[in-house]
């Protein structure tokens, strides 16, 4: 009789348990991690304002007319240099750029028309690359603030449990899980802002490797006869 109340006793225990888990919300439990969650939050919204400016501004560079270099090169063989200038000068590019650069040093040695090429390249990947270093500072220094608030969360709880002698389990263990909600926060906002840097870096590179290939073509339609 006696373990069958025990048994009992223990299964409405976890029942309660269970149905008090499932009425916490996320926003409930969020608050939970103090003060420190606000600065967390600004860097969330750091990171995804960040991102979104970026990946417009890089899909917008990323985009050229596939027949864009054909073009040019069609223009430089006949001749017809200023339509070759006129149609790198109206094409919102880095690729265009770059053309238009090489296209006003044509008639100079091939060196110095690869040069200034090279110095466009550079400052449109500057622009592309511009605030980037954000994501990346966000994905290191939020997993610290996590912890931090953990560490000060922790050192409350225990400063509590010397002040006022209460040393239950459920004081502790509900102080542990409540400030162990920093940790979790600061490792997903940083988990985030590393993606979002990955992601980013690699269409500027998809991005750079279009710029080095226009050039290399570029190089080789200043060497093929005029007609």
């Amino acid at each position: 009789m006696f373990y069958l109340l025990q048994s009992d006793t223990l299964q409405k225990a976890v029942t309660n348990a269970t149905v008090a888990v499932e009425k916490i919300s996320l926003w409930t439990l969020l608050e939970k991690g103090g003060w420190i969650m606000y600065p967390l939050y600004l860097l969330l919204v750091a990171a995804i304002y960040v991102f979104t400016e970026r990946f417009i501004a890089i899909q917008k560079a990323a985009r050229i007319e596939p027949n864009f270099m054909v073009l040019i090169r069609d223009h430089i063989v006949s001749g017809n240099i200023q339509a070759a200038k006129s149609l790198a000068k109206n094409t919102d590019h880095p690729v265009a750029k770059m053309i238009d650069k090489g296209i006003q040093r044509i008639g100079k040695p091939i060196d110095a028309i690869e040069k200034s090429m090279e110095n466009i390249g550079k400052l449109e990947m500057y622009k592309m690359e511009r605030n980037l270093s954000i994501l990346s500072l966000i994905s290191g220094i939020a997993p610290m603030f996590g912890f931090l608030g953990t560490i000060i969360g922790m050192v409350q709880l225990f400063y509590g449990i010397a002040s006022t002698g209460e040393y239950t389990l459920n004081t502790i263990a509900g102080g542990i899980y409540t400030k162990m909600i920093t940790s979790a926060t600061g490792l997903i906002i940083g988990l985030i802002a590393y993606m979002g840097h990955n992601f980013l870096s690699t269409q500027i590179d998809k991005t750079a490797n279009k710029m080095e290939a226009a050039s290399a073509d570029f190089m080789d339609i200043l060497q093929e006869p005029t007609r």
